[in-house]
């Protein structure tokens, strides 16, 4: 796979799939604009390269159906501030329109497509979907590692009828740090997953159990390990028919010598509400008509030690609902414990980046991850789909 600081872009048009899926707050204006911002140094070296910039995303979830709410024309705005040049927005992303606008650009000009889930061709990966999309430029990049791990028109159909394949500066990034983190760590090497279920971190668990020296279990998840291990935990979230899968994981990192850390206390709620009445208790004395929503001093005090000599931290899942005040003490202390390690320190997915920047920390982080899902699939040891399609398109040797 090559980079796009590899490739000849010069003064071609360049097709951009980039992952814009921003959050908005309730008056449709941009609340966190770091996707935007992550991959500037992308379109910098193609505007250098005196390039045709033609920018492809996505906006939430529209299944096929054009919504005015879910438009990337806010994007547009936000990017032409960012970038102190105008970035122009089509009407569509493919059509006679938009071809000729695309037809219409000069060097250093920049047009972002709309929305293209508003084709439902686009998550069905299809071909002449991919092909319309291929068919606007001579080079195409993919910089979209939040949507990475997803099989769509955009990101994998495309690698089959366009010449040039290549991937941005942040892809190049996300990729590095794992490879760091994953495949020749500094130890002792530490993960951390929380989040709310077992079931979407079990592969992850099995692939870092082998690679880590420390596992750290938070979130709702730790209640299912605990109840395996015969603890009552009253109706904090568990999945019963994984019991068995936790018991295996402990029993894993035991034979390999990796020490293994759940919760020793925690803070307990009638209900997951901000007006409800809290108890902190060890995990021996756990209400059974009560749930378990945060992690508990003692924990974040033993969590604090077990990272105070790590030289590698991955973290993927906040420690309780931290998006109630009561319970999110657990998941700041455990932010800060991390940004203060001296340690190189990766997170991302399960809101761990939005956790962490509500903390304050975000520049103390290493790297904070852009995708959620692809960040967990590249825990569990996969290759995303995405990176596997411009691998194949570089093995084709079409240029």
């Amino acid at each position: 796979m090559r980079f796009i600081d590899e490739m000849d872009i010069k003064e071609k048009k360049v097709l951009f799939r980039f992952d814009f899926n921003v959050p908005f707050d309730n008056s449709r204006n941009i609340a966190d604009d770091a996707r935007i911002r992550a991959v500037l140094p992308s379109i910098n070296y193609a505007l250098d390269e005196n390039a045709r910039v033609i920018i492809m995303s996505h906006l939430g979830r529209p299944k096929g159906i054009v919504n005015p709410e879910m438009s990337l024309a806010p994007v547009a705005k936000r990017l032409s501030r960012l970038l102190g040049k105008e970035v122009r927005m089509a009407p569509d992303c493919i059509g006679s329109e938009v071809r000729e606008m695309i037809d219409a650009l000069k060097p250093g000009d920049i047009l972002l497509l709309e929305n293209l889930r508003f084709h439902i061709e686009e998550t069905k990966n299809d071909d002449g979907f991919a092909a319309e999309l291929a068919g606007y430029a001579d080079v195409y990049i993919d910089d979209a590692f939040g949507n990475a791990h997803r099989v769509h028109a955009s990101n994998v159909g495309i690698t089959k009828f366009i010449r040039e394949c290549g991937a941005g500066f942040l892809i190049k990034r996300e990729l590095n740090y794992f490879k760091k983190a994953l495949d020749k760590p500094a130890r002792p090497f530490v993960a951390i997953i929380g989040g709310s279920k077992v079931s979407g971190k079990l592969e992850a668990l099995g692939n870092l159990i082998r690679k880590v020296d420390k596992m750290v279990i938070g979130g709702g998840m730790a209640f299912t390990f605990l109840k395996a291990l015969g603890y009552e935990v009253g109706k904090s979230i568990v999945e019963d028919d994984l019991m068995e899968k936790a018991m295996e994981v402990i029993k894993t990192a035991k034979e390999l010598g990796v020490k293994f850390y759940l919760p020793v206390d925690c803070v307990m709620a009638e209900n997951m509400s901000a007006e409800a009445e809290t108890k902190i208790v060890t995990v021996q004395e756990m209400n059974s008509h009560w749930m378990g929503l945060d992690i508990g001093p003692a924990t974040i005090t033993l969590f604090t030690e077990v990272l105070s000599n790590a030289k590698t931290i991955v973290w993927n899942g906040p420690m309780g609902v931290f998006e109630i005040d009561a319970f999110g003490r657990g998941t700041e202390a455990l932010a800060h414990s991390v940004a203060n390690s001296y340690a190189l320190t990766i997170a991302g997915g399960g809101d761990t980046d939005v956790a962490i920047r509500e903390t304050g920390e975000i520049d103390k982080i290493t790297y904070i991850s852009t995708g959620g899902g692809a960040f967990l699939e590249l825990l569990e040891g996969k290759v995303l789909p995405a990176v596997a399609a411009l691998d194949r398109c570089e093995d084709d040797d079409r240029g």
